[in-house]
Formats: structure tokens, sequence, C-alpha cells
């Protein structure tokens, strides 16, 4: 364990992985007696494998039965110093690596970072970009601006609409799209569906967009982390969705200005801007079909160089409401309550299936009341199919 630890001291370390190295340190100080009982085998020469190796260990071979309750905070410190680590490396390399490096790393990590969950999400907002927010449904309107609720039915929404930026916490936010899409829709109106975006376009966007605060919520300023996920929901292949526990790593790994929630004109000249001076993201459209998708969402997929353990893809809100558990009520159960609009719009979407019997076609009307009063569209389709198949 010694030798391990001491061994990032022979590497030729940047300034950002020097420091998270000595961060690193001075959780190591209140567990060294736990750490040196641990027999190490596996002795990386750089950076990158060394935080996933001390990572590793700190999550599997540490003994935790003989860990003083005082440790399990700088434990937990130190296991978010090595992911940031982790994060930082990989991102670094994504500063200096060509398409086929890129497209290949992200290929590499399909489960650890749920790439097919993540890529139905981007293809399901693709067939609804044209459409304004004030034209969508509820479900839609949530799915594109990341946040999940329970009306999110898993037979149409198979993704986790919170996937690379979620703004659950943005409260205002969702008040004010809640109450003026029109508004936001003038503001993404600035950002073209397709060609080039250049800062003209951004500026016009981050103007009309904190007006809508300036206007309606008394002052409160305009969060930028929002604004990102309707960005990058808009054009996945120029902008990055920012949440608060991405930001700072982001900018660290990347080499930028630190960023806050008001950093507005750093996210374009800085961010954006480093994005665009890639060899990945200046690259030639490719012609291999698989990675024309990730080529369509190429900005966007930066996060699959953020940090992933395997418990990742399984957070998944999808994941979790598909694999939750059945429970008898005693009484009568609250029902996930639909407008008539959203369970239709369910209801068609679930009819595109290629498996969908004549019969249940003309039920159309049965299933969207039963859909509206609560069930999920499997569950109306399954009872008719019980019933009348």
């Amino acid at each position: 364990m010694r030798k391990l630890l001491t061994s990032p001291n022979a590497m030729s370390l940047s300034s950002t992985e020097q420091t998270i190295y000595q961060n690193a340190l001075s959780f190591v100080a209140d567990l060294s007696l736990n750490l040196m009982a641990v027999k190490v085998e596996n002795h990386p020469d750089n950076f990158l494998n060394w935080c996933r190796e001390l990572y590793r260990v700190c999550l599997h071979d540490v003994n935790r039965d003989l860990l003083e309750p005082a440790q399990e905070k700088p434990l937990k410190k130190l296991q978010d110093t090595l992911s940031n680590g982790v994060s930082a490396c990989q991102l670094k390399m994504a500063r200096v690596i060509p398409w086929p490096l890129y497209a290949s790393f992200i290929q590499e990590n399909t489960t650890l970072q749920a790439l097919p969950e993540r890529l139905r999400l981007l293809n399901y907002i693709g067939e609804i970009r044209g459409k304004n927010l004030s034209d969508m449904i509820d479900e839609d309107r949530l799915a594109y601006a990341g946040k999940h609720s329970s009306q999110h039915d898993i037979s149409v929404y198979d993704f986790d609409v919170e996937w690379f930026a979620g703004t659950r916490g943005a409260k205002t936010f969702h008040q004010l799209l809640s109450s003026h899409p029109q508004a936001f829709d003038e503001a993404l109106n600035n950002i073209p569906l397709t060609d080039d975006i250049t800062f003209s376009h951004y500026q016009s966007f981050v103007n009309a967009y904190k007006a809508i605060f300036a206007v309606h919520a008394k002052g409160e300023k305009a969060p930028l982390s929002a604004a990102t996920r309707l960005l990058a929901m808009r054009r996945p292949d120029q902008f990055i969705a920012l949440n608060s526990n991405k930001i700072d790593t982001l900018t660290q790994g990347l080499g930028l200005v630190k960023l806050n929630n008001q950093s507005f004109d750093d996210y374009w000249h800085e961010m954006i801007a480093s994005i665009r001076s890639t060899q990945w993201w200046r690259s030639e459209k490719p012609t291999d079909e698989a990675e024309l998708q990730l080529w369509h969402h190429r900005a966007i997929l930066i996060d699959l160089f953020l940090f992933a353990d395997n418990s990742l893809a399984e957070n998944s809100n999808y994941i979790r409401m598909r694999d939750k558990p059945k429970k008898i009520k005693i009484g009568i159960a609250k029902a996930v309550k639909r407008s008539k609009e959203s369970a239709e719009a369910i209801v068609d979407k679930a009819f595109e299936a290629d498996d969908i019997p004549e019969f249940i076609l003309n039920m159309r009307s049965t299933i969207v009341n039963s859909v509206k009063d609560g069930k999920t569209v499997d569950q109306a389709i399954t009872l008719m199919r019980n019933i009348f198949g």
C-alpha cells in the first residue's frame, strides 16, 4: 500500500492532478492504519489508473468493520476526490484525442455509462425537438427540460429524463416554464435547429431567457444550468448540459476558469469554445451509422468522460420505476391522473409498435380513459388483451 500511495511522486502530474493528489493524501492521513492493512498487487504507472485503483481499494478492500465512526467522512471524501481525479484525467484526454478515439471511448463505456438509455432519451427528444414547448404535453415538456415525474409512463418513456442534467431543483424555472412556455419558445427559437450556432444566436437566447425571470420572477436571477439543459436538448451537437454536481468537475478537467450558475458569458467563451477547438468536435461526419449517431450528439456526450461506477446505470429513475416491487395497498391507492391530451399522446405512441392487434387499435378511446385515470398504457392494453384477445 505504501508503494501505491507514494507512486504519483514519480509521475509527471499536471497542476490539476497534483492538487487532486495532495487533497487525496490529506484524507489518507486519517485512514492510514486501515489502508496499510490492505494488500495491494496492482501498481499503476499513470495517474488515471492510480485514482481508479485506490478508489477500488476504498470501495471493496478496506475493512469497514474496523472503521471508527469519525473515519467514515474522510473515507467518503477520499472516494469523492479520487472519482474527481478520474474525471479530470479522462476530460484531459478528451481535449486532445481525435474523433475515432472519442467514439471508441464512449462505446467502451456503453454499459457503465448507460449509453443505450441515454441515446433513447436523445432520440426521443429528437422526435419532438421541432415542436414548440407550448404545444407539448406536460410529460414531453418535462422530458425536454429534465425533470422526472411519476407521470412518465415507462411504457413510453423508457429512459430517465434527467440524464445529462436534471433540473428538478430549479423550482422557479419550472414554474415559469409551466405558466409561460411561449416565452421559452421565443428564447429557444434564437438557436437554429441546423447549421452552426454563433455567439449572436446564443446571446439572443440568453437575453430572452433572462428577460423571462426579470419580468415574471420578481428579479430572481435566471439559472445557467437550466438554460444549458434547454440548449443541449435543442442542439446536443453544440452544447453541454450543466448541473451543480458537474460544473466544477468539467471546468477543472477541461482546464477552464471556474464557472458558477450565473456565468453565461464564460459558458460560451470558455466551455463551448474549448469543446469547439477539439479534434473530435471538428471532425468530418463519420459514415458508420453507430458513430454517426454519437457524432450528432457529440457535445452533450462529453458526460461519458465523467467518472462512473457500477451503480450509475442502476440509479436511473426509469430503472427504479421499472423494477419497483408491486405493493398491495390497503385502502384507496392514489392514482396518477393525467390530462386527456397526455393520455391520448401516450396511447398513440404505444400504438406505433408493430405488434398491436387491430382490435386493440379499435379500443383506443377505452384505453385512453384508463390511462387518463392512472393506469400505465401497458396495463391498459394488457387488460384489453386478456378480456377480448
